[in-house]
């Protein structure tokens, strides 16, 4: 989890217009690599142990798999352009405090609703601030796409410092990350560009799937419902 292949002379190739010397910007792209890559690190470790202790009292694991990624520098780059930031790569200050998801991670749960029991069980820890949430599960958009998507910052003790390090988490259910990766892989194999019958096709794909996740958490709740306290998750 490191910006492995970004050294300063690779970068300065692409992006000559960078004042400092190269250390300098070899120890930025280090440091953002240390601090994103401890920064998931650490949110990893907090969802497993929190999924461990529901699992002890309630003998059920909410999540399913989780999945990290560090934005690549060049896309860290492109992506605060895209923000308007001026000549980001001699702004990187700004590109920090702005881009807030250069660390990311995926928590898929077996139901929507080990979503909210999920993110709430996070949000509860006091060394965790939270920045913005934004509900796409009870809000999809035109799409279909739907997630539980939270902004948060996570404590980095590095030797020397303390840093608060923001990090995308986005919560979905396996029906919704089922959807919305074949969603973008063929957003993909088509250059992100897919025509209104394909988009509406999704868009109808994506309801049936969200009625499926519904009826799937009745069923499971059926099932549990007698003599077992679980079933109030």
């Amino acid at each position: 989890m490191a910006f492995r292949y970004y050294s300063a002379e690779r970068i300065r190739d692409k992006m000559p217009t960078y004042k400092g010397t190269d250390e300098e910007l070899q120890d930025a792209i280090d440091d953002i690599s240390l601090l994103y890559g401890s920064a998931l690190k650490e949110l990893d470790t907090k969802l497993d142990i929190i999924s461990d202790d529901f699992d002890k009292k309630h003998s059920y694991m909410p999540i399913h798999h989780v999945q990290k990624r560090l934005k690549s520098f060049d896309s860290l780059i492109d992506k605060a352009e895209r923000y308007g930031i001026e000549d980001p790569i001699n702004n990187l200050d700004t590109v920090l405090a702005e881009v807030l998801d250069i660390g990311g991670i995926r928590v898929i749960c077996n139901y929507e609703e080990d979503i909210y029991t999920m993110s709430g069980l996070l949000l509860e820890q006091s060394d965790i601030e939270l920045i913005r949430i934004k509900d796409y599960c009870k809000n999809p958009k035109e799409s279909g796409y739907r997630s539980l998507h939270v902004v948060v910052a996570i404590p980095v003790y590095l030797v020397n410092r303390k840093a608060m390090v923001p990090l995308e988490i986005q919560f979905r259910s396996i029906a919704m990350d089922t959807w919305a990766s074949l969603e973008h892989e063929l957003r993909y194999k088509n250059k992100g560009v897919l025509n209104e019958e394909i988009q509406d096709q999704l868009a109808e794909c994506a309801r049936q799937l969200a009625q499926i996740d519904e009826k799937m958490s009745h069923i499971r709740h059926q099932v549990l419902k007698s003599d077992n306290e679980y079933a109030d998750y």
